[in-house]
């Protein structure tokens, strides 16, 4: 029989007193025992709840707690059917336990002693910290104003009750703070997206893969990233019905492995050179639907540009190499850049533009690069050039939010801000150096200047702040300097990097320590109640309960609470989702239940209003069409950057860039199955499941010397990492990829020594988006 502790230090004592007692007593004594913690240890509760942070999937988890502690996680036990498959939990939600129980846990409030950045702390009581913090936030509210405060973009924490909107609510009450937009996930698709079509709803439902007959998964590695619970499972259904897939992506991926009828490796950040030569190809060989180009969109061809558009500007024009730079794009002209075969480049446009109904299925990772607003733009070219948009089986080209367009809405705790300027999320450290010299060109909305720069930052549950952020060096030196940022407080399970950078240092709860609804991370509908388990650990404590402790130190505690309990909180959300979505339970029903699914009576396909009837639903865009050739983005006079219609800008730090002859080889970072972005990657199991490893190609690796296994020095003039390699010819040559969101682990010198790919990367924004470029890096690599 398995015993608990305290099941078995109760056996142990009884066991202890009655040993002296005749052997007929002591024997009635243990079976009595033994019955009483046999039915206790049978005593096991199953408790529902969800993945909380940023996991490409919402997963439906059971938490086994037996003795007030979680024994085991099991997931979703329901059998798949094609209408409702099961949410089964992938190795990262099944690791929860083995990460919630980890030894290095946070116990305790901290304060800085050394510098900032090294991690060295002492022990302070919640008192103290609450005190420090408060004194802080009236400190620099007097002094610098309200613009002086932000909370950066985190998602350890991913539920409606995340502590980061609980902490902006208490500074909108106090005066204010500073806003972001944008992500660090897909910022250049959203942008891009809005610019051709005006919406970023431009996805069809997953249900309708089926009956696609060819799938274009561009960058696409749904084994890995999830991208909505059972997204593979719809691709399997499609495969099943006869869909051709083929992948294209720099490395041959989990998904590639699973799916892929043919794999084509493409050098990063070329990808809008391989979609012209495509569509070269489709109008040399008249392969293009011609009707559904000159109804539907703006400046195809000539004959269809706006008026002030100058001549040969289209993008017809572009690709037949009738424009300013008259290089036609054939196939042979993106062979040399994209390292992909002109035949292989001749077979995928023809394929492509011959089978009928296809879809383009992209990732995220292919629009993380110096121009990665161009990569949507140009799917969505391919896509109106085959007239596969609006149609069952088709796609708009690069997915953007899921359609529906009647998705959940869901409620929230927040309260509106004073403050109205927002600055891109990627640039906060600009806002640090150069706050008030920001403009309009940086990004900045809401205001013409800033008052301040950021002084005071509130990090919660995130690792964003150093680790997940390009240029770790500089964004660490930034950091260590007290007379810029004055006070930094992290909220935090685990000593990270970021939280390494603490003035004060907080221990918080983990999901399964606290109720919470949580709805689904983007594909998918249904929203789940993530129910507390288990009481929480050590002195940590949940977000709402220490800032509702620096609320009252404020005289804000009446309105920031509004006399609620964490659990009145939750039934405040779902008050909000049923008002929202008719037909959503009640707080009671949905709690018991644990899980909502929303229906619908048909597939979503986006943008179908749109092509049945034109007439009476134009598209959301200025001219009411498709937008090829952009007004908007003409208007900017920003060409050579941000052209007017979606073509080939080679990268800096791209394959073109003369800095290769330094740093010949390209590097990106891909999504890996044992994390969620940085969480996870201190448990042990999730080391076994997959390593931290630089791959990098056998023909590479031959002519550095290198062999599976050895340790290898990876640098650029931004920083120095040193990783195991794994020598492969599943990623193309000339390219690396370092698996994103290890911790990052600098020596004395300052050479990291986990392989955290942000060491490498460059803070230099996307023109458009203003977002992160983080596949865009060319680097050297050496045997250590």
């Amino acid at each position: 029989m398995k015993l608990s502790r305290r099941a078995f230090l109760k056996l142990s004592m009884a066991l202890g007193a009655t040993a002296t007692s005749s052997g007929l007593l002591f024997q009635q004594a243990k079976n009595s025992l033994l019955s009483e913690v046999e039915a206790a240890a049978n005593e096991e509760q199953l408790v529902t709840t969800a993945g909380g942070h940023n996991c490409g999937g919402r997963c439906l988890i059971t938490a086994h707690v037996s003795d007030g502690a979680v024994t085991r996680i099991t997931t979703d036990p329901l059998p798949d059917s094609p209408d409702e498959p099961a949410l089964k939990a992938c190795l990262r939600c099944r690791a929860y336990r083995n990460r919630m129980y980890h030894p290095d846990r946070l116990k305790y409030p901290m304060k800085r002693v050394g510098k900032r950045g090294e991690g060295k702390f002492e022990k302070i009581s919640w008192e103290e910290a609450a005190d420090i913090i408060t004194d802080n936030i009236t400190r620099i509210k007097e002094k610098y104003g309200p613009e002086a405060f932000y909370v950066p973009y985190a998602t350890g924490h991913d539920g409606a009750l995340a502590g980061a909107d609980f902490m902006c609510r208490l500074l909108a009450l106090n005066g204010g703070y500073l806003n972001y937009y944008n992500n660090y996930s897909n910022s250049c698709h959203t942008w891009g997206l809005k610019s051709i079509y005006g919406t970023e709803i431009t996805a069809n439902s997953r249900e309708d893969y089926v009956n696609s007959k060819l799938i274009i998964l561009w960058g696409h590695n749904p084994a890995e990233t999830i991208f909505g619970t059972n997204t593979m499972y719809y691709l399997r259904l499609a495969k099943d019905r006869g869909a051709k897939i083929i992948v294209i992506d720099p490395r041959y991926s989990d998904t590639t492995i699973a799916f892929a009828d043919q794999w084509i490796p493409i050098r990063p950040t070329t990808d809008n050179a391989l979609m012209d030569a495509m569509a070269y190809v489709m109008i040399t060989s008249n392969l293009y639907d011609q009707a559904f180009l000159d109804k539907y969109c703006l400046g195809f061809d000539e004959a269809h540009l706006p008026a002030d558009a100058p001549p040969n500007s289209s993008y017809r024009s572009y690709v037949l190499g009738l424009g300013e730079e008259h290089t036609p794009k054939t196939p042979e002209w993106a062979e040399a850049i994209t390292g992909i075969p002109a035949s292989t480049i001749l077979q995928l446009a023809r394929e492509y533009a011959m089978t009928k109904p296809a879809a383009i299925l992209a990732g995220y990772g292919p629009q993380r690069h110096a121009y990665g607003e161009l990569i949507s733009r140009g799917m969505a070219v391919l896509a109106a050039m085959t007239g596969n948009i609006g149609k069952s089986g088709g796609s708009a080209g690069a997915m953007g939010w899921p359609g529906y367009g009647r998705r959940p809405k869901f409620g929230g705790v927040g309260t509106d801000n004073p403050v109205k300027a927002s600055i891109p999320t990627f640039l906060w450290t600009d806002a640090v150096l150069r706050g008030t010299e920001m403009t309009k060109a940086d990004g900045l909305q809401g205001a013409d200047r800033l008052t301040t720069n950021i002084k005071m930052i509130v990090n919660i549950a995130g690792n964003a702040l150093v680790n997940q952020h390009s240029n770790i060096n500089r964004t660490a030196e930034i950091l260590r300097d007290e007379s810029k940022v004055e006070c930094i407080v992290v909220s935090e399970n685990f000593m990270t990097a970021s939280a390494k950078f603490a003035d004060i240092l907080l221990p918080c709860s983990m999901p399964l320590e606290r109720n919470d609804v949580i709805n689904t991370w983007a594909f998918g509908d249904y929203t789940i109640y993530m129910h507390k388990a288990v009481a929480s650990l050590y002195g940590s404590r949940s977000d709402y309960e220490w800032i509702t402790m620096v609320a009252e130190r404020l005289g804000l505690k009446k309105e920031f609470t509004e006399g609620k309990s964490e659990e009145d909180w939750v039934r405040h959300v779902v008050d909000q989702i049923q008002k929202k979505n008719p037909g959503f339970p009640n707080y009671e029903e949905f709690k018991a239940k644990g899980i909502y699914r929303f229906t619908y009576p048909e597939k979503f396909i986006a943008f179908k209003e749109q092509i049945e009837d034109f007439d009476g639903h134009k598209f959301p865009t200025p001219s009411g069409k498709i937008e090829i050739f952009s007004p908007v983005l003409y208007a900017m006079n920003n060409p050579k950057e941000i052209p007017a219609i979606p073509q080939y800008v080679p990268a800096w730090e791209g394959p073109e860039d003369p800095l290769t002859e330094k740093y010949p080889l390209q590097c990106i970072g891909h999504h890996y199955r044992r994390r969620v972005h940085s969480t996870f990657d201190n448990v042990p199991w999730m080391e076994e499941v997959a390593k931290q490893e630089v791959w990098l190609n056998t023909k590479d690796a031959a002519k550095r010397g290198i062999k599976n296994g050895d340790k290898v020095k990876v640098f650029n003039d931004r920083g120095t990492m040193v990783i195991p390699a794994r020598v492969t010819s599943c990623i193309m040559p000339g390219v690396i990829s370092v698996p994103q969101g290890a911790w990052y682990t600098p020596d004395a010198n300052g050479i990291d020594q986990r392989g955290c790919i942000n060491v490498l990367t460059n803070h230099r924004a996307t023109p458009l988006a203003h977002a992160n470029p983080q596949h865009t890096n060319l680097v050297e690599m050496v045997k250590a």
